[in-house]
């Protein structure tokens, strides 16, 4: 993800991460976008992460177009490219980039893509004027973010409850935004914006395979992530309060009932 000096990347990337971020696709991430892309088109893919989104969309404006995929993190770029490898895409290429000073031209792109970044940078405002320069006049700049104060689960259980205290309040002290959802049109219209479709979409979880991936890698991030060094070492929680947590993903992951909505804020803008 593309972060700035003043904020930090609330998850890492630590194996739990990615194993989130490998399940992303152009299509239960970016659908919204797809009726967009067509053949010849060059797209720009904003903290592309393990590049399995960035795929699809190569794959979407082959032949002729081309897609240019950057993150802040220069380790997660070797796994992004492996998945263009591995699926034979050769209209991708890959380099680092803070989203708030874009190292291209005005209007390089006509199609601007940045999928859960906003949320962790220090000026999405700033972050989103950037993406519009670069995209050419007519183009789209197109962005989806999570909203975790909408985030909603059954059963209840208490656990869960406290984490999504506690991550709301470790993503402020990064200085992010983790309800940027619904805050996606304001800033758009505050960066200059004047033709934008917002919309919303969301994740669930509630078969029993998508119970135990989403309870487990969430248990193993509550534990083991930069996310839970962040949250002991900025004095927000206890090794043992994350413990306690983190058995609460998998009591909630073990619950025949269990259920789990996460909702997602999506604009197109034309610039």
């Amino acid at each position: 993800m593309a972060t700035h000096t003043n904020a930090v990347y609330t998850h890492g990337h630590h194996e739990s991460v990615l194993r989130s971020h490998r399940w992303r696709t152009a299509e239960n991430s970016a659908a919204y976008l797809l009726d967009e892309l067509r053949p010849g088109l060059d797209v720009l893919d904003v903290g592309c992460g393990p590049g399995t989104i960035t795929a699809g969309l190569a794959a979407r404006v082959a032949p002729g177009g081309r897609v240019t995929a950057v993150d802040a993190a220069p380790d997660v770029l070797a796994q992004a490219r492996a998945v263009a490898t591995e699926r034979g895409l050769g209209n991708v290429e890959f380099g680092t980039a803070d989203v708030h000073a874009l190292d291209f031209p005005d209007d390089t792109f006509d199609v601007v893509h940045a999928h859960q970044v906003l949320q962790h940078v220090g000026d999405p405002v700033a972050a989103l004027r950037e993406m519009r320069r670069v995209c050419r006049p007519g183009g789209v700049v197109a962005v989806r973010e999570s909203d975790y104060a909408g985030f909603t689960w059954f059963p209840r259980v208490p656990a869960l409850d406290a984490w999504l205290v506690l991550y709301d309040r470790v993503a402020r002290a990064n200085g992010g935004e983790p309800d940027a959802g619904r805050r996606l049109l304001s800033w758009a219209r505050e960066a200059g914006f004047t033709d934008i479709a917002p919309g919303a979409s969301v994740w669930c979880y509630a078969t029993p395979e998508d119970r135990a991936w989403w309870s487990g890698l969430w248990a193993d991030r509550t534990t083991r992530s930069a996310y839970a060094r962040t949250a002991v070492d900025g004095g927000h929680a206890t090794e043992e309060r994350l413990a306690d947590i983190a058995a609460g993903w998998r009591e909630w992951g073990e619950s025949g009932d269990g259920w789990f909505a996460v909702p997602h804020g999506e604009i197109l803008c034309r610039a």
